[in-house]
């Protein structure tokens, strides 16, 4: 299953392609370093185009975060890790997947709105709150799954399934920072199988049990 990762300046309109552009370059170098020339350069498209789609750069960068939110949900809605039958495995199926997407150089896996909101925060609210509409509207999906799983097993505990959904998505931002620091994608790798533990043992079940994607 392709990961939607690559920019294909061949396809799509002049928006598009911007778009897709800005997704790899601001994964690839962070949104400050990534200038409107480069995207119109990498996008085969004029400047005078690239204003008539955003009226400035941060337009682009909240584009770009819906984008990214519109193309990954797509991705995740037909992943394998739905089909199975317990919502348990669905979740730790949910894991592994995420493990298993976790391949190539550090910006074809790692998060844009995770790499955006970091450095924007808090110059950019418009920007910082379409990153967090992405990385919440994500771990939302979850939900479902985790409630039915602790319905199904009578767990009980301080927690909610919402709230381990977005723990989930906080491993996971922070094994791409840990990543990144130590340019070695093993790290995020070994953060998604501790995050499987850790799920494991909320619901107690044994480690030996193994879920495939």
């Amino acid at each position: 299953m392709p990961r939607p990762t690559k920019h294909h300046p061949e396809r799509g309109g002049a928006r598009t392609r911007l778009l897709d552009a800005a997704v790899d370059m601001i994964r690839a170098k962070g949104f400050a370093a990534t200038s409107v020339d480069e995207l119109c350069q990498t996008a085969a498209v004029t400047k005078g185009s690239f204003f008539h789609h955003f009226k400035s750069k941060e337009e682009l960068g909240v584009a770009a975060a819906r984008h990214w939110a519109e193309t990954t949900s797509a991705f995740f809605a037909v992943a394998p890790y739905h089909a199975h039958d317990d919502p348990l495995d669905r979740v730790l199926a949910y894991v592994a997947f995420r493990k298993s997407i976790i391949v190539g150089e550090l910006a074809e896996f790692t998060c844009l709105v995770g790499t955006m909101v970091q450095e924007v925060y808090a110059q950019s609210p418009a920007i910082r709150d379409a990153c967090g509409d992405s990385i919440f509207g994500h771990a939302s999906t979850l939900e479902a799954d985790i409630d039915a799983a602790i319905k199904n097993r009578g767990v009980k505990g301080d927690w909610t399934a919402d709230s381990l959904a977005r723990h989930t998505q906080t491993v996971i931002q922070g094994a791409f920072v840990l990543a990144k620091a130590a340019n070695n994608p093993a790290l995020a790798r070994e953060s998604l199988d501790h995050l499987d533990r850790y799920i494991r043992l909320l619901f107690e079940r044994p480690n030996m049990e193994q879920v495939t994607p």
